[in-house]
């Protein structure tokens, strides 16, 4: 992280200071620097300027990443952390000199602390995720989220919520149906 991260939290302790210098030291080490959304990781390993895709095996299990050049020792060889979605996992190698891999997680709800299960871990409570859009959110997850949205906007309106219109449309609905009721004293909150 740069100076510039600081700034946006100027009152980190010595010992949230000493954490964070400890994990991106521990993360610095690793033959390969990784990046991740809540869909996704991507992986990005540098090798050897003039390698072919023909010189790589690069394999992608479910629960387990081997990444390296045919004939040596594997750069990665591990168990994932969590599971992927294989046939949606693809790998690139670009311009020679580094492969790419990217990792579509089964479970696209969770933040991953390591990419191999026993490579040091990052701390997910202090991720900061990017602003996703309505479209980016699976159809269930959407409605929710603008049916929130409606709400918070008719309360700072001092209207009524969509909860609060489905009652009264049922309370019509039933008025309609038993017109012999006299409701109009009746306290309905």
């Amino acid at each position: 992280m740069s100076d510039s991260d600081d700034e946006f939290s100027p009152e980190l302790t010595e010992q949230e200071k000493a954490a964070r210098a400890k994990e991106e030291a521990e993360q610095a080490a690793l033959p390969y620097r990784w990046k991740q959304t809540l869909q996704d990781v991507d992986v990005t390993i540098p090798v050897t300027p003039g390698t072919r895709g023909r010189d790589l095996n690069v394999v992608i299990k479910r629960k387990h990443l081997t990444v390296g050049l045919k004939g040596k020792p594997p750069i990665i060889d591990g168990e994932l952390c969590k599971e992927v979605k294989v046939d949606d996992s693809t790998w690139t190698l670009d311009s020679q000199k580094e492969i790419n891999i990217h990792l579509e997680k089964v479970h696209g709800t969770e933040w991953w602390r390591n990419v191999i299960a026993t490579d040091p871990a990052i701390d997910t409570t202090k991720i900061q995720p990017e602003n996703s859009k309505l479209s980016d959110l699976d159809g269930e997850t959407r409605a929710m989220v603008e049916k929130m949205m409606f709400d918070q906007r008719q309360k700072q309106l001092g209207k009524e919520t969509s909860e609060e219109i489905q009652k009264k449309a049922m309370l019509e609905k039933f008025k309609a149906q038993h017109p012999e009721l006299d409701l109009s004293n009746a306290k309905i909150s």
